[in-house]
């Protein structure tokens, strides 16, 4: 590969690239935001009484929708203040969808983006940064997330602390041999980290390393199988290496981004290398 010199693009005064520009790109291809697999719904959405809203996409896996401001230069107030009434006008007329509130900028100050934190927690928000970078005589546009979303704790995990089970307790629920298939997975898991050992809790079997909760990957035994949750971001490479080597997947949980696989006795013990390349 050969080095190409870049240099970064200012563009709010900038005589060709304007906001427009920017907003055709991204809902031409929002896949660039880094946000998942977007779509994009609506472009200069009109707002009741409060102007228009830049860009409306959404998930279509999650049914998550996403009200975008976009700002050239630094944030400000007006943007912030704008993009929450947006987001709170669409979230009501449209409650059967989950809301979350996307500024990108050039540059999100540390003042702002300590502003922008409060919310979050309170408020789906996240914030973006944009660079443009100009290569001879064409310009490519990066976006950076600065501030994401703070993921809600799942109830599995709440009970760990008081719901702590046994080996015994889930070979009741399974059977001695899918638990034996946990043991299989978890020694694929110590190929590449000897620290982990398993934990048995009330709603599933979880992951510890050196004392605290790890659960990248978490086990359900069941009669004559086991189910298998990986926490991955969902990826087509990934699909299509589950769909080519006919594993049974359950589904994609995208909010809290894992797949769910059922897997038999002789595809823990024949699938080894691919199930041990997706745990690592």
């Amino acid at each position: 590969m050969e080095y190409k010199k870049i240099s970064k693009i200012e563009l709010k005064n900038h005589p060709e690239i304007n906001e427009k520009v920017v907003q055709d790109i991204i809902a031409d291809d929002p896949g660039i935001l880094g946000l998942g697999d977007l779509v994009l719904k609506d472009i200069e959405r009109k707002q009741p009484r409060a102007g228009r809203l830049d860009l409306l996409l959404q998930d279509m896996e999650s049914k998550t929708r996403y009200e975008v401001e976009l700002q050239l230069g630094k944030t400000d107030e007006s943007h912030i203040i704008r993009v929450l009434e947006y987001w709170d006008i669409e979230r009501k007329r449209y409650p059967q969808y989950d809301h979350v509130a996307v500024i990108i900028a050039e540059d999100i100050t540390s003042r702002f983006l300590n502003i922008i934190s409060l919310f979050n927690g309170h408020i789906p928000i996240i914030g973006i940064q944009m660079s443009a970078l100009k290569v001879d005589a064409q310009f490519t546009l990066s976006f950076t997330t600065v501030l994401g979303l703070n993921q809600l704790g799942l109830v599995d995990e709440d009970e760990e602390t008081k719901a702590i089970t046994d080996r015994q307790y889930w070979e009741n629920k399974g059977t001695i041999e899918t638990v034996k298939l946990v043991d299989t997975l978890l020694s694929y898991i110590i190929e590449f980290d000897d620290t982990y050992e398993l934990k048995y809790n009330k709603f599933y079997i979880g992951l510890s390393k050196n004392g605290a909760a790890n659960n990248f990957a978490s086990f359900k035994p069941r009669r004559n199988a086991i189910v298998v949750n990986l926490k991955l971001e969902k990826d087509s490479e990934i699909d299509s290496l589950l769909d080519e080597n006919g594993f049974d997947m359950l589904d994609y949980d995208s909010k809290w981004k894992q797949y769910r696989l059922r897997l038999s006795k002789s595809e823990v013990i024949d699938k080894k290398d691919i199930l041990l390349s997706l745990l690592n």
